[in-house]
């Protein structure tokens, strides 16, 4: 039941997570025009600047909950894999409950006075003459930041279940890092070769 709860968080993520990855191709494809504009046409926009804010702004915020729910944020790996998953658990959870849920819950509250701020007055860009609309990005914060603390649950209950048995719960997959795959096949390969022996 944990496990299911767990992992439906984890779907959340996922969902969120793809639908604003089309940000990189929006993105990919604002800043081409703009290049060709600028450098082949000599014509620049006026909305580009404020186009790449808006498309990495929106992925940053919403993307984050996935990246944690792939195990993907930046920890110091180099000692932590050389502990037991326990004594893992024990760590993550400790920084999940003194550094993680503090930060991200203010970032929640204050989030959401800035962003309701910013969708009272219409919040435009003062970086171009367009004046690009940037308030629903801004509204993105509070949002952002809720999936990732929704997701800090998530991974406050695995590391309890760690602790509890032992070992990692498991995590949905999508994608892979390179480092896991290439760790599996030389695994692989290096059980293959004892076995020819």
């Amino acid at each position: 039941m944990l496990n299911r709860f767990i992992l439906g968080i984890d779907h959340l993520s996922k969902t969120v997570g793809h639908a604003f990855a089309w940000c990189i191709i929006m993105l990919t494809f604002g800043t081409s025009f703009e290049v060709f504009m600028r450098y082949v046409l000599n014509n620049p926009t006026s909305w580009a600047f404020d186009f790449s804010y808006l498309m990495y702004g929106g992925l940053f915020f919403m993307a984050g909950a996935y990246g944690l729910s792939r195990n993907a944020h930046v920890r110091g790996d180099f000692i932590y894999r050389m502990w037991r998953p326990r004594t893992q658990a024990i760590v993550e959870l400790s920084l999940y409950v003194l550094f993680f849920f503090p930060g991200v819950l203010a970032l929640v509250y204050a989030g959401w006075g800035y962003g309701w701020e910013a969708a009272r007055i219409q919040e435009v860009s003062v970086n171009s003459p367009a004046g690009v609309p940037v308030w629903q990005m801004k509204l993105l914060i509070p949002f952002g930041a809720g999936l990732l603390a929704l997701q800090g649950v998530a991974e406050f209950l695995r590391c309890v279940i760690c602790i509890r048995e032992g070992r990692w719960p498991a995590r949905l997959h999508d994608v892979e890092e390179l480092e896991d795959v290439l760790i599996q096949q030389h695994a692989g390969q290096a059980g293959g070769e004892q076995g020819a022996r």
